[in-house]
């Protein structure tokens, strides 16, 4: 019975309004139409969002949202059984798995809300030291202060990497329905957050020197035509999902 009750739950479960407790990465170099056509021969039960670097090497990025591992193995399957992607022996894929951190994501339901208008993204890859994730837990909480501070209005979902990368790997999704919306981010400080924002700063630049390895920043451009959204994602905006 509590089986079937987590998978029904599972089932219900969208991110038309939930975030996906596990994020499917994909990366693949160059450019590539694959993505859409191999979960089209799959008949994916998956919503997936192809997306162009704009920044970096020249990638191909899929991320997928699942809401049970039951989920990937499903998908796993249903794409061992579809005809190869062309290029697959050329730019193998990159694949990591994520699990949800709802505590280190920044207005999440905003994020959410966001993802289904969202032309851009910005992915933030973090690595840190072996044993420091406490620390970099006060990190993020240090960052997340400030920007509620000076109502930074960029949210995002936050995602540990349990394979497919070194330990201690975090990505952090933050979708943009413009990239209008980062010039709130290079604007001054207001007179009023000055003194929080610049104590949180000086704390915050401490820890991360101690504890992180690397810090990595992508801005990635939306493409419906890479993308395989479900009929309830696509609703919410319809005219760009399904052109």
């Amino acid at each position: 019975m509590l089986a079937g009750a987590l998978i029904g739950a599972a089932s219900a479960q969208s991110l038309a309004t939930d975030p996906p407790p596990i994020l499917q990465i994909l990366r693949k170099p160059g450019t590539s139409p694959a993505p859409l056509r191999q979960y089209a021969d799959a008949r994916a039960e998956v919503t997936a969002i192809g997306m162009h670097a704009i920044t970096g090497n020249p990638e191909t990025w899929t991320i997928e949202a699942h809401y049970s591992f039951a989920s990937v193995e499903d998908l796993d399957q249903r794409l061992a059984g579809a005809p190869p992607a062309r290029d697959e022996a050329i730019s193998p894929t990159t694949t990591m798995i994520g699990l949800y951190r709802a505590a280190w994501s920044f207005r999440p339901a905003e994020a959410v809300r966001l993802l289904s208008k969202a032309r851009y993204m910005i992915v933030t890859i973090f690595r840190i030291r072996p044993g420091t994730e406490a620390e970099f837990g006060e990190l993020v909480r240090l960052r997340r202060a400030t920007a509620d501070a000076i109502n930074l209005d960029r949210p995002d979902l936050a995602f540990q990497v349990m394979s497919g990368a070194s330990t201690g790997m975090f990505v952090f999704v933050a979708p943009l329905q413009t990239l209008r919306t980062m010039d709130d981010g290079v604007n001054p400080v207001p007179v009023y957050a000055e003194g929080v924002a610049a104590a949180r700063q000086k704390d915050g630049k401490q820890i991360a020197s101690d504890i992180e390895v690397s810090r990595e920043h992508y801005l990635l451009r939306v493409d419906p035509q890479l993308s395989w959204v479900e009929d309830r994602f696509a609703d919410l905006d319809k005219g760009f999902w399904r052109r």
